[in-house]
């Protein structure tokens, strides 16, 4: 059954009024109804099944010219929930900084600065396009989740994750070099488009920047330009990757040594025991062993070795390189966890709102479709934080997801009620209705 528009939660409804400058005004109805329809869809995420799931939508053919053919721009619609989300961390983060000076200790001199850390982290995303032979952008790309190749699209994402509240930045679209050349584009990296994002990025007022990134990112000019802007990094490092080591034989003291023949080198006791933090406050036990070296490329570091438990293979060892030299173990690894959060960001939009779902050509479209995904995604983040504020309980984006289509369906009832209480024919309801 179709959802009239008149049925639209108010919270929706102010939400989607903070994007108003992004659109002229015909542009706001096909606006609210991706939002809507993206929100209470429960099939997959076509704009035929879009269309269906909100009444008064316009056509299928409006919605497809909304998203590849309307004069409008994504990166202003992604600049615009950013500030809003700066604005409404802004009192918590000021909480965490009175709360760090309350539990100073009172010693003689200056006093150690507060901090609160806010976590950039980058990863990408494979989309899997089995039919979409005539789509823009398609290219060959490696999928950890089936790990193979795969014809598809390669989403670069950003998310930003600060006093326990999470915002993705806007979406990008890699593209192979052969297909730029095909297509007329510009080639850029996967590196080039995470430093530029580094470069560019505006954290919130008051907090110290920790870039997160795995391994596929460990590239020198990323490392330089996070350390450039004053921020902390952390990635992860492949095995094959060389540190510096002392060997009092070795000509200058030292030589360059391969992660997987240091690891190999480690007894048992040059591991600790630390608590890997995870989202609902608990966390499982690892063995962590850390120390302060070069990794080539990188410079000084702290590099980090992981594994679930002593007797573990070799080869599930987990190498990372931290810029934090100041840092244990314990807070390297809370640091390391927080990258975590963009995975689940990739399952929820795949899962929960279609990020993976589109079947439109341009690339344009694309990149505008999963910009208003990721659009939704943001709504659903603040009814999260909102309904754990209530209820003092962890709260996941799905539940926060069936609140606002549980919300909806009792303004449909309500306004069903109200047809009928005054007599409006039952055809012309399920005319309006029926998809």
């Amino acid at each position: 059954m179709r959802i009239p528009i008149v049925c639209v939660d108010e919270r929706v409804r102010q939400y989607a009024g903070v994007f108003w400058a992004c659109f002229t005004r015909p542009q706001r109805r096909h606006f609210v109804t991706m939002l809507v329809a993206l929100l209470l869809c429960h099939g997959p995420r076509t704009l035929s099944n879009l269309f269906r799931t909100v009444a008064g939508a316009g056509s299928v053919a409006s919605l497809s010219r909304f998203l590849a053919e309307a004069p409008w721009d994504a990166s202003s619609v992604a600049k615009t929930w950013f500030r809003r989300f700066r604005e409404q961390v802004t009192p918590q983060i000021a909480a965490l900084h009175a709360e760090q000076r309350a539990h100073r200790p009172l010693r003689r001199g200056r006093p150690k600065a507060t901090r609160v850390t806010g976590y950039l982290i980058g990863d990408d995303s494979t989309m899997h396009k089995r039919r979409g032979k005539k789509m823009e952008g398609l290219g060959k790309h490696y999928s950890t989740t089936e790990r193979r190749v795969l014809t598809g699209h390669s989403l670069v994402q950003a998310l930003y994750v600060v006093a326990g509240r999470r915002c993705p930045l806007a979406p990008q679209l890699y593209r192979q070099k052969a297909v730029c050349e095909a297509e007329g584009v510009v080639f850029a990296s996967k590196g080039d488009l995470m430093a530029e994002r580094i470069r560019t990025f505006e954290p919130a007022a008051d907090t110290h920047t920790h870039v997160l990134l795995d391994s596929w990112y460990s590239a020198k000019r990323i490392w330089s330009t996070a350390k450039a802007r004053g921020c902390s990094i952390s990635i992860g490092l492949k095995s094959n990757r060389l540190l510096r080591i002392a060997d009092a034989q070795a000509k200058d003291g030292w030589r360059w040594q391969d992660l997987t023949t240091y690891a190999s080198k480690r007894s048992e006791s040059d591991y600790q025991q630390v608590v890997w933090p995870n989202q609902d406050g608990a966390g499982r036990v690892v063995w962590v062993h850390t120390v302060t070296t070069t990794v080539r490329n990188l410079g000084r570091c702290q590099v980090i070795l992981v594994r679930d438990a002593l007797d573990a293979p070799l080869k599930e060892v987990r190498f990372w390189a931290s810029s934090d030299l100041d840092a244990d173990a314990a807070t390297l690894i809370r640091h390391l966890a927080v990258r975590w959060d963009i995975e689940v960001l990739f399952a929820d939009a795949k899962e929960l709102l279609g990020l993976d779902q589109y079947q439109v050509m341009s690339a344009t479209a694309i990149v505008r479709f999963w910009t208003l995904v990721l659009a939704a995604y943001v709504f659903l983040e603040e009814e999260r934080a909102r309904l754990a504020a209530t209820t003092q309980q962890h709260v996941t984006i799905g539940v926060a997801q069936r609140a606002i289509q549980r919300a909806h369906w009792v303004h449909l009832l309500n306004w069903l009620r109200q047809q009928f209480q005054h007599q409006e024919a039952f055809a012309a309801i399920v005319r309006q209705l029926a998809a």
